[in-house]
């Protein structure tokens, strides 16, 4: 009995194999028989060729003459007729090209018997083999020695039988019919079998050592890799996954990295060619992915094992040069001018590789000079060639990682100190690394620099030129401020600051000598990628030289700089350039919000957060007005955004500064600070509302609803609620000339502005709800002050006497008719209104309040003064307000009629 159900499937496929391929078989000698017996009547030559389906449903507009069928005789009869007389005729007329013969639709019979029987066959013939070698060892019927014997012999009788197969396929005269490819597959199942065989020889029974059964994997593999020539893709797939898979199969205690790499360089030369020769680039790719991978065991020694861990990608990069990139020595042609993916994708690969082992090996000086060596190695191969362009910019960025990661990993408090270590570089770092790193930086900024400007107008792709543009522009610039982080510690440096200018000055006269040329695809962009370079660099000679809050005043700078930069070249990067820019100030600003820390100063309005946000604000404005000229665009919104930001955050940190005795990070607010920040919110709203008029700018449109929404709520919430001098003891100050001004009088008018301000031009209900509060602020202030009056500078404590309340109601009456009379005069309904609701409001008072506390004579003047009000206010509407109405109406009425 079968006890592995395994072992019952395989029986079973390869039953159901025999009988489809039986079948097979006999279709096949049926067909066979046919063709061979048509073709030597030459039958086939007097046929004409069938009618095309849209020549068949073609209309007919003239009689043609009818063409007799041809006839086919019988097969039977056609033997026969090959041997009389007629056949010297027959073979005399000189043949006509036969017709092509149209290829059916395989059904599922035809794609079953020739096509899916084959190929379980092959897996059958392989799960054979293995289950064979099981068998004998659960049975014990054979020794180790005659298994493995035995598993050889089947292999190479699987290998002899694939070759056989494709040698009668390739002499057979009759076209091969579209079956699976047999040859193929008895092959892969012979190699297959061969690996076992090995492998089981190591170690199953011991009876080879580590370094036999590496070769003989080896070979295997690369025996697998050359049939792949003749059988095709699948089997080569086979073989470099089994080449680069045998050092993982043989393992040993002590491993030897050198014949390890020394092995891999070979497979890889091997897929490499092979790749090349049959232009199969997933080959290509694999390869490169596997050898990066075995790149990945570096990670795990230390920095005296860097040498054969850069000869694998030194030798694996030198391989990918001469067989991968296209059009460079014997790789692939490749079309001119244009970027090939997997041409610079296989030499960023092995850069990718290369940096890996400096940053294990904390930059041992191998490592570093192998990274050096590729990095040069693809700025040669992509000036040879445009195919492997893509190389310049990976190589480029994989530099910077370089110096960021050991300029991040060292010490800040260590300077370089000559003799000795310097902590936290690395176990074996020494001020050697920074004489190696310091040399290592001046060789790559000047190749970078150099090659990407000698490299302009050598293409007719604009992409082309751009990227050696951008890593000549860039890599200079990461490699200064790496430097200056990692020596300088981010302190000021007149050194590097020279470094600085004197980069500036290159990008400035590459600028110059660029626009001097006939424009080229991609001029443009070079042009404008150097400009930018210039004002790069002197914004870094600004940040060296200075302290270090000049960095954002240096970054806005260069934002609006190169806004201005994109009017004179206009190109579409330059906009995106500026807005993130003013995204990485913004980001600043979000890290450390007074610009310089504790140096921030304590002066009032002078120190330094007037420059670190004065400045700033004042590049984004002239930023966004130079972006403006050529539309509205996201990078427009964004620098637009900023300008807007850093203006009201230089208001409310100046504010905060100033009231807390220099210390923006106090932890309260005052009924100062709140007042200061809403008359400067309401003032800034009013400006915006007046910019927005004639921008159109969503962003000064919602900077405006946003500036007007928290002046409300820091009116409620502050002025009307936690900070309301009537409710807490809050010394206001002098008699007239006091806090309430401030707090209330002067917010009354601003609102009252944005109110009229934005009349026409928002709803109704948006300006009538700001007038309403300016009301309320006016209302607050007119009683406020006339506590102050009664009770001094603390108004939260004392009883309200008669007096006081006599004096609230007659305020309010006056202040309700001063309304009233500018409602009148300047015919405002809406101060009309306000005038009704203050009085109105007065009546209440003096039904609900003063009949209840006044008494005596407060009582009857409060009820007199507020009843002559009232009918005065009667007789203005009926003599004087109703009476002009109507006489304007008039003539409008007898122009009418």
């Amino acid at each position: 009995m079968l006890d592995n159900p395994f072992d019952f499937a395989a029986i079973v496929i390869a039953i159901v194999a025999f009988i489809f391929a039986r079948k097979a078989m006999n279709q096949a000698a049926a067909l066979r028989t046919r063709l061979d017996a048509i073709e030597r009547a030459g039958i086939t030559r007097s046929v004409p060729p069938p009618l095309t389906q849209v020549q068949a449903a073609e209309p007919r507009m003239t009689p043609a003459t009818p063409v007799p069928p041809p006839v086919i005789p019988d097969v039977e009869s056609i033997a026969p007729a090959a041997t009389s007389e007629t056949a010297p005729e027959i073979a005399s007329t000189p043949p006509a090209a036969p017709p092509p013969l149209p290829q059916p639709d395989r059904g599922f019979e035809e794609t079953v018997g020739t096509r899916w029987v084959v190929w379980i066959g092959g897996l059958t013939l392989a799960l054979g083999g293995f289950f064979m070698v099981r068998y004998s060892i659960d049975a014990g019927l054979l020794g180790p020695g005659v298994r493995t014997i035995l598993g050889g012999l089947f292999a190479l009788a699987l290998l002899a039988a694939g070759e056989w197969t494709r040698r009668k396929e390739s002499i057979s005269a009759i076209e091969a019919l579209p079956v699976a490819n047999i040859p193929a597959i008895l092959t892969a199942a012979g190699t297959a079998v061969a690996f076992a065989t090995v492998y089981a020889a190591y170690a199953l029974y011991g009876f080879l050592v580590p370094a036999t059964a590496f070769v003989l994997l080896g070979l295997v593999a690369l025996a697998t890799l050359a049939a792949a020539l003749l059988h095709g893709p699948a089997l080569a797939g086979l073989g470099v996954v089994g080449a680069f898979a045998t050092p993982v199969l043989v393992s040993s205690d002590k491993p030897d990295f050198w014949a390890l790499y020394v092995y891999l360089a070979i497979v890889t030369a091997a897929s490499f060619g092979l790749a090349r020769v049959r232009l199969w680039r997933w080959l290509a790719v694999t390869t490169i992915a596997f050898a990066l991978l075995w790149t990945l065991p570096c990670l795990q020694c230390g920095p005296s094992m860097v040498a054969p861990h850069a000869f694998h990608v030194l030798a694996g990069f030198v391989l990918a040069a001469l067989l991968v990139v296209c059009g460079f020595l014997f790789g692939p042609p490749a079309n001119e001018g244009e970027i090939e993916p997997i041409s610079s994708g296989s030499l960023a690969a092995y850069l990718a590789g290369a940096t890996l082992i400096v940053l294990n090996s904390f930059h041992a000086d191998a490592a570093m000079i192998a990274f050096g060596l590729l990095v040069a190695g693809s700025l040669i191969v992509a000036w040879r060639n445009d195919a492997a362009t893509g190389a310049v910019g990976a190589a480029a960025a994989l530099v910077f990682v370089v110096f960021a990661e050991w300029a991040i990993r060292a010490n800040p408090d260590m300077l370089v100190l000559p003799g000795g270590p310097l902590a936290g570089i690395g176990p074996s770092a020494t001020d050697g690394s920074v004489s190696l790193h310091l040399i290592s930086a001046a060789i790559f900024a000047v190749g970078f620099g150099v090659a990407g400007f000698l490299a302009q107008g050598r293409s007719a792709n604009a992409i082309i030129p751009v990227i050696w543009s951008a890593a000549s522009v860039f890599v200079p610039l990461a490699l200064l401020v790496a430097l200056y982080a990692r020596i300088a510690h981010l302190d000021r440096s007149i050194p590097f600051a020279i470094l600085a200018v004197l980069l500036a000055a290159a990008y400035a006269a590459a600028t110059e000598e660029l626009t001097k040329r006939e424009d080229r695809p991609g001029m443009q962009a070079t042009i404008a990628l150097y400009a930018t370079g210039a004002l790069a660099a002197l914004a870094l000679a600004l940040t060296f030289a200075l302290e270090k809050g000049w960095l954002t005043i240096a970054l806005a700078l260069m934002s609006a700089g190169t806004a201005w930069i994109s009017l004179q070249r206009p190109i579409p990067f330059l906009r995106s350039l500026a807005a993130i820019l003013a995204g990485i100030v913004v980001l600043r600003i979000g890290y450390e919000p007074r610009i310089v820390g504790d140096a921030v100063g304590t002066t009032p309005i002078f120190n330094w957060l007037l420059w670190g946000y004065g400045i700033p604000a004042a590049s984004f404005w002239a930023g966004s007005i130079f972006l403006r000229r050529n539309g509205d665009d996201a990078p427009l919104r964004a620098v637009e955004s900023a300008a807007i930001l850093f203006t009201v955050l230089l208001a409310f940190m100046e504010i905060r500064h100033a009231v807390n005795d220099g210390d923006p990070y106090f932890t309260s607010a005052g009924l100062t600070e709140v007042a200061l920040q809403v008359c400067v919110a309401l003032a800034m709203a009013i400006g915006l509302e007046r910019l927005r008029l004639r921008t159109g700018s969503v962003i000064h449109n919602a900077g405006a609803v946003l500036l007007t929404a928290f002046a409300g709520l820091a009116t409620v919430g502050g002025l009307l609620v936690l900070e309301q001098p009537l409710l807490w003891t809050i010394d206001v100050g002098g008699r007239f000339i006091n806090l309430l001004l401030l707090a209330y009088a002067l917010p009354a008018v601003l609102a009252l502005l944005l109110s009229y301000a934005v009349a026409g031009h928002r709803p109704a209900a948006y300006a009538n709800t700001l007038a309403a509060g300016a009301l309320i602020l006016a209302l607050t202030y007119v009683t406020a002050e006339i506590r102050r009056l009664y009770h001094g500078p603390i108004m939260a404590i004392g009883p309200t006497g008669g007096a006081e309340q006599y004096s609230y109601s007659i305020a309010w009456l006056a202040f309700g008719v001063i309304l009233l009379g500018i409602g009148i005069l300047a015919n405002s309904q809406r101060a009309r209104l306000a005038s009704a609701a203050v009085i109105a409001l007065t009546i209440l008072k003096a039904f609900l309040i003063d009949m209840s506390t006044l008494t005596g004579v407060y009582r009857a003047l409060s009820f007199m003064c507020l009843g002559l009000v009232l009918v005065a206010i009667g007789w203005l509407y009926q003599r004087i307000l109703f009476r002009r109405q109507a006489a304007a109406a008039f003539p409008a009425a007898q122009g009418g009629g």
